[in-house]
């Protein structure tokens, strides 16, 4: 990215503003005031038109939202003219607000008589006539719901009451009372308070209770057939002034943005200053294309590529002199705008575009490191799908990615779908690898076995007794993922370190723990441990290994070698930062935090073949599992010698067996495709953020917006 200047004669102003607009290009920065005292420049006032702008813009923007109206609601580009938004636009605003102001009536009118029908439903129950419930001179009437028993009770020892009767419903009960001579007008309440009695308020109203609903029934369909005909009317004028808003709105936010422009420049009387950040290989088309707009009556200049210097810091100057009368002296020429960080684009795309969802999710990167979008576009998924691992699971996960990119619009959505679609794939592959499709061994026995003619699936997840080193095989596996992705993160670190600060502060902070990483590790896979480490470590690889490629560590000499790196790595980051030695252990700790990805993929499996052998019931013969698929339990102890019966599935039990197994397997497998997100995804996540971004990640970047709009609605042609 290039810091660029712009600087010309306030007259010229609203002119170049028009030209920086067309061409989308330039991300402005704002003026910070630094000029004020030393040369008198202030930040710009909006231009004339501003305040109205704006003010149309709020207004349209509530019309959209009071109609509904949404970007669907387009039709054809159009030409938005001035009158067009003064008159025409006024009218459209006392029409909307006309119906609004009646929709909002009529929806006020219609709760309250819903209320009053729902407040009517206990007199329908107690079964009197409303106009019996008031009016007395000389009884106290209360209405409500509660233990008759204990209201009974409460009146008769309230000293205030002469004589009470009781009516009661189901629910409702309305307590007659005559307090004595002098008493309280609110005798009779007094009486209940502390009862579990709660009254109810007594309508003034007239009649029984179901004509007096009947009533209320009409009113309320005559306040919702108005209310359809408003709905109605503001629905039509949806349809008529849909379009117009969608085009309005965008461009009046088109004026607010040049209009507002100037308050991000240095101004003084006569003269304007901006500043903002270009990419570099459109430096030339830039300049040229104001020059083409406004003549030579402006001053274009490249201040600086941003480049960071050794000490991490990136400097943006610019000679100011007489522009349009108004003298800046300086003693030098030379004076500091803005030291701000030039935005970030990140230029990712295809496939590994989503992924910047989750880099963003953290923060955005800044200028001066690595981007590690394509890190995780390889890594994420990988992780994800090697956890779940089954055909099945895949595919839904597939789906429903793909939904969240073909069905919304936000950008979000669809880059959530783009990652959720690569790691269903993954899980999709790794599922075929594993020979699994919803927890069942079927394309082991149809494709694996029956058409390829193997033995067994190319890698197994090792729940039988049988491929029990399998299960081991993964942790060994997870230590490997381990070693080599945290690798990549202080490899990313000696890289941005080595350009910001250069060769001899990357080796130091860096180059040590890179040292430190993989000085340990080769140290223990290596003899000179003796028998500390586990021996599946060494024989995972080895040539009679689940893996066999032939590697059981590293010799003896080597080990040792490994474990001198490791405290030469140790002594330069005491050289560069002796604080971060109390972490030296976390070589260690960080590496065998991978093996989530092992204990992850044995649990979702553990769950998977739970359900299924609920359902289908399962056997267990020469170490192996085998689903009762086909066939129940008899038949397996019959034909398959020393099988034993892990449970005979709920499939074989009888038509009630069947009918709970089919809600056990459905129920089941979502859950286990549910805790798939939020264990395998999550755990993933985690490892991308809390291991690998902790190496070399810092973020805080900006996102680079330069001045312009996108035209969706209107054109000016």
């Amino acid at each position: 990215m290039s810091k660029v200047s712009v600087t010309g004669s306030k007259g010229i102003m609203s002119e170049v503003i028009e030209a920086l607009h067309e061409l989308k290009l330039l991300h402005v920065s704002e003026y910070d005031g630094s000029w004020q005292d030393e040369y008198g420049f202030d930040s710009g006032n909006p231009i004339e038109g501003a305040e109205s702008a704006s003010d149309k813009l709020v207004t349209v923007r509530s019309l959209k939202s009071i109609l509904g109206v949404e970007a669907n609601d387009a039709g054809r580009q159009r030409i938005v003219p001035d009158d067009a938004l003064g008159e025409p636009l006024e009218e459209i605003r006392e029409k909307v607000n006309s119906l609004d102001d009646r929709r909002s009536e009529l929806e006020g009118k219609l709760r309250d008589v819903e209320e009053e029908i729902d407040a009517m439903e206990p007199y329908v129950d107690l079964g009197l006539d409303l106009d019996l419930l008031s009016g007395y001179d000389s009884l106290q009437v209360v209405v409500g719901q509660g233990k008759l028993d204990a209201v009974e009770r409460a009146v008769l020892d309230a000293d205030d009451i002469d004589t009470f009767e009781v009516f009661s419903g189901e629910k409702t009960h309305a307590i007659f009372a005559h307090p004595i001579s002098g008493a309280s007008e609110t005798a009779l309440i007094d009486a209940l308070v502390g009862t579990e009695f709660t009254t109810l308020e007594i309508p003034d109203a007239s009649g029984s209770p179901e004509e007096h609903i009947r009533d209320l029934e009409q009113d309320k369909r005559e306040f919702e057939s108005k209310l359809d005909t408003v709905e109605s009317e503001l629905d039509d004028l949806k349809v008529e002034e849909g379009e117009f808003l969608l085009a309005a709105e965008e461009r009046l936010a088109i004026d607010v943005q040049k209009t507002e422009a100037p308050l991000s420049f240095a101004t003084t009387e006569n003269a304007f200053v901006a500043e903002g950040w270009i990419p570099t290989g459109d430096y030339n088309a830039f300049a040229s294309a104001l020059k083409d707009a406004v003549g030579e009556r402006i001053d274009v200049e490249e201040l600086e590529r941003a480049q960071f210097t050794h000490d991490g810091h990136d400097h943006a100057t610019e000679s100011v002199a007489e522009t349009g009368g108004t003298a800046a002296a300086t003693d030098g020429g030379v004076v500091t705008m803005a030291n701000d960080e030039p935005p970030v684009v990140q230029e990712n795309s295809g496939a590994v575009k989503p992924f910047e969802l989750l880099v963003q999710a953290v923060s955005r990167p800044n200028y001066h490191e690595l981007d590690p979008t394509v890190i995780l576009f390889l890594t994420f998924p990988a992780f994800f799908g090697f956890m779940i691992g089954d055909l099945g699971y895949g595919l839904i996960y597939t789906a429903i990615g793909y939904y969240l990119y073909a069905n919304f619009d936000s950008d979000a959505f669809k880059s959530m779908g783009g990652v959720t679609i690569a790691a269903g794939v993954s899980t999709m592959l790794f599922g075929i690898l594993y020979g699994e499709i919803f927890g069942l061994h079927l394309i082991t026995e149809y494709f694996w076995v029956g058409t390829l003619g193997l033995e067994h699936p190319p890698i197994e997840k090792g729940l039988s007794p049988a491929t029990a080193d399998w299960a081991l095989g993964w942790l060994t596996v997870s230590v490997m993922v381990g070693i080599l992705h945290l690798n990549i993160g202080y490899i990313f670190d000696f890289v941005d370190r080595t350009n910001l600060h250069g060769v001899k502060d990357a080796v130091l902070e860096a180059g040590s723990w890179i040292l430190m990483l993989n000085g340990l590790w080769i140290w223990i896979y290596s003899p000179a441990l003796g028998d500390i480490p586990p021996r599946f470590l060494f024989t995972t690889f080895a040539a009679g290994g689940v893996l066999p490629i032939g590697f059981t560590g590293f010799p003896a000499i080597v080990g040792w070698a490994g474990l001198g790196a490791f405290f030469l790595g140790l002594a330069l980051l005491a050289m560069a930062e002796p604080a971060e030695l109390v972490e030296f252990i976390s070589v260690l700790s960080n590496v065998l935090s991978y093996t989530r990805l092992a204990a992850v993929l044995l649990a979702k499996a553990g769950m998977a073949f739970a359900v299924n052998l609920l359902f289908f019931g399962a056997y267990e013969h020469h170490g192996e599992f085998h689903f009762l698929l086909n066939y129940g339990p008899e038949y397996a102890l019959e034909h398959y010698e020393g099988a034993v019966i892990l449970f005979p599935g709920l499939m074989h039990s009888g038509a009630a067996g069947l009918v709970g197994g089919l809600l056990v397997l459905v129920l089941g497998h979502a859950l286990v495709l549910a805790l798939g997100v939020t264990s395998a995804g999550l755990q993933a996540v985690r490892l991308e953020y809390v291991e690998f971004f902790g190496k070399f990640f810092e973020g805080g970047g900006r996102e680079y917006e330069p001045f312009g709009y996108e035209r969706t609605f209107t054109t000016e042609d």
